[in-house]
């Protein structure tokens, strides 16, 4: 226990909120650490690179506002960043919205200015029944750049698409070499397109990815992983990444753009989104759990001598107990060391 609490106050200076007192324990065996991209690798504050409507009766600037106003009430960062990128080219009101539906994992449905509009990815057109080849084909060059896409249909035709850029973190790639340094295989897991995926992935050095994931596809993922005796680590921040972070051996949220869900779901929350502290914290698991057992061992070996020398007569009762308090300081001093512990570079 007073391994575990140092390691938790270290955690703590680092920016690491251990909601779960197993989880550093957790954290130790895994040999997996997946990640979200929007807002785990990336900034989390995409930009409206392009607005393009491939309908001759909705103009661009139409298009542009009916999808911020069905992205008004959403929580995810690419909804955010195209309300914004909207209200920083008008001063206009939003369109009248009903009907909002997040769908988790696939975008957003509402009825805004009188028209049933969806916006999200191909797999959300096809559950609308609407024919996405030529929007997906329009936004090829967008999807090369490695962009994200959001297909916009209006009253059930393919109406445009919206491509959004996000900056990777500064140390995103650090990062992940230091995570690899561990022994811990980085994963990349995200919704967006497998071209933007694999240029994300190639540009921080990350060998697997999996592209076009639905929250039950990360869900599948971590559990075929788990089951073939991988146990995985999931960091991300949305709510399309709670059921991931709890299923998951163990949940690492970002606690500064992260929602709440995500947050709760989550064993750990990383406080200041500074992902360069995760490869401490993975290296720190490692050494608490080295602590432990080192204490047992310690611990075991002195009570078995200590036995021995009772049985024989020359340790007396007053002797052992200092003995027996003596080995308690000694473990207790070992385990503190891990407070400032930090892995020399």
């Amino acid at each position: 226990p007073t391994a575990i609490m140092a390691a938790i106050g270290n955690a703590t200076r680092h920016s690491f909120l251990v909601r779960e007192g197993d989880a550093l324990e957790r954290l130790a065996s895994v040999s997996q650490v997946t990640f979200d991209k929007t807002g785990t690798l990336t900034l989390g504050t995409p930009q409206v690179k392009l607005v393009e409507s491939l309908l001759p009766d909705v103009s661009r600037d139409a298009l542009y506002a009916w999808t911020a106003g069905a992205e008004l009430r959403s929580e995810h960062p690419l909804g955010r960043a195209v309300v914004q990128g909207w209200r920083a080219e008008t001063v206009a009101a939003p369109p009248e919205t009903a009907d909002f539906q997040m769908l988790p994992g696939r975008g957003v449905s509402a009825t805004v200015a009188g028209h049933h509009l969806v916006a999200g990815n191909r797999e959300l057109l096809t559950e609308e029944h609407v024919p996405w080849e030529s929007l997906s084909q329009a936004a090829v060059p967008a999807l090369e750049q490695g962009c994200t896409v959001i297909y916009v249909a209006v009253d059930g035709r393919p109406a445009g698409f919206l491509a959004l850029a996000d900056t990777l973190r500064p140390d995103a790639a650090g990062t992940i070499r230091d995570v690899r340094a561990t022994g811990v295989t980085p994963v990349l897991l995200t919704g967006d397109h497998e071209r933007a995926a694999r240029h994300i992935a190639g540009e921080l050095g990350i060998g697997t990815f999996q592209a076009e994931c639905l929250p039950e596809d990360k869900l599948t993922w971590i559990d075929r992983s788990q089951q073939s005796g991988h146990l995985v680590c999931m960091v991300g921040d949305g709510i399309n990444d709670a059921p991931a972070l709890k299923r998951a051996h163990v949940g690492i949220a970002m606690g500064g753009v992260g929602s709440d869900i995500a947050v709760d779901a989550a064993d750990i929350a990383l406080v200041n989104d500074d992902i360069r502290e995760l490869p401490h914290l993975l290296a720190l698991s490692k050494r608490m759990m080295r602590t432990i057992k080192s204490n047992l061992a310690f611990s075991m070996t002195l009570n078995f001598i200590a036995i021995a020398l009772a049985i024989t007569g020359i340790l007396n009762p007053v002797v052992g107990a200092l003995v027996h308090n003596a080995g308690s300081v000694l473990v207790i001093v070992n385990s503190s060391l891990l407070l400032k512990w930090r892995k020399r570079p």
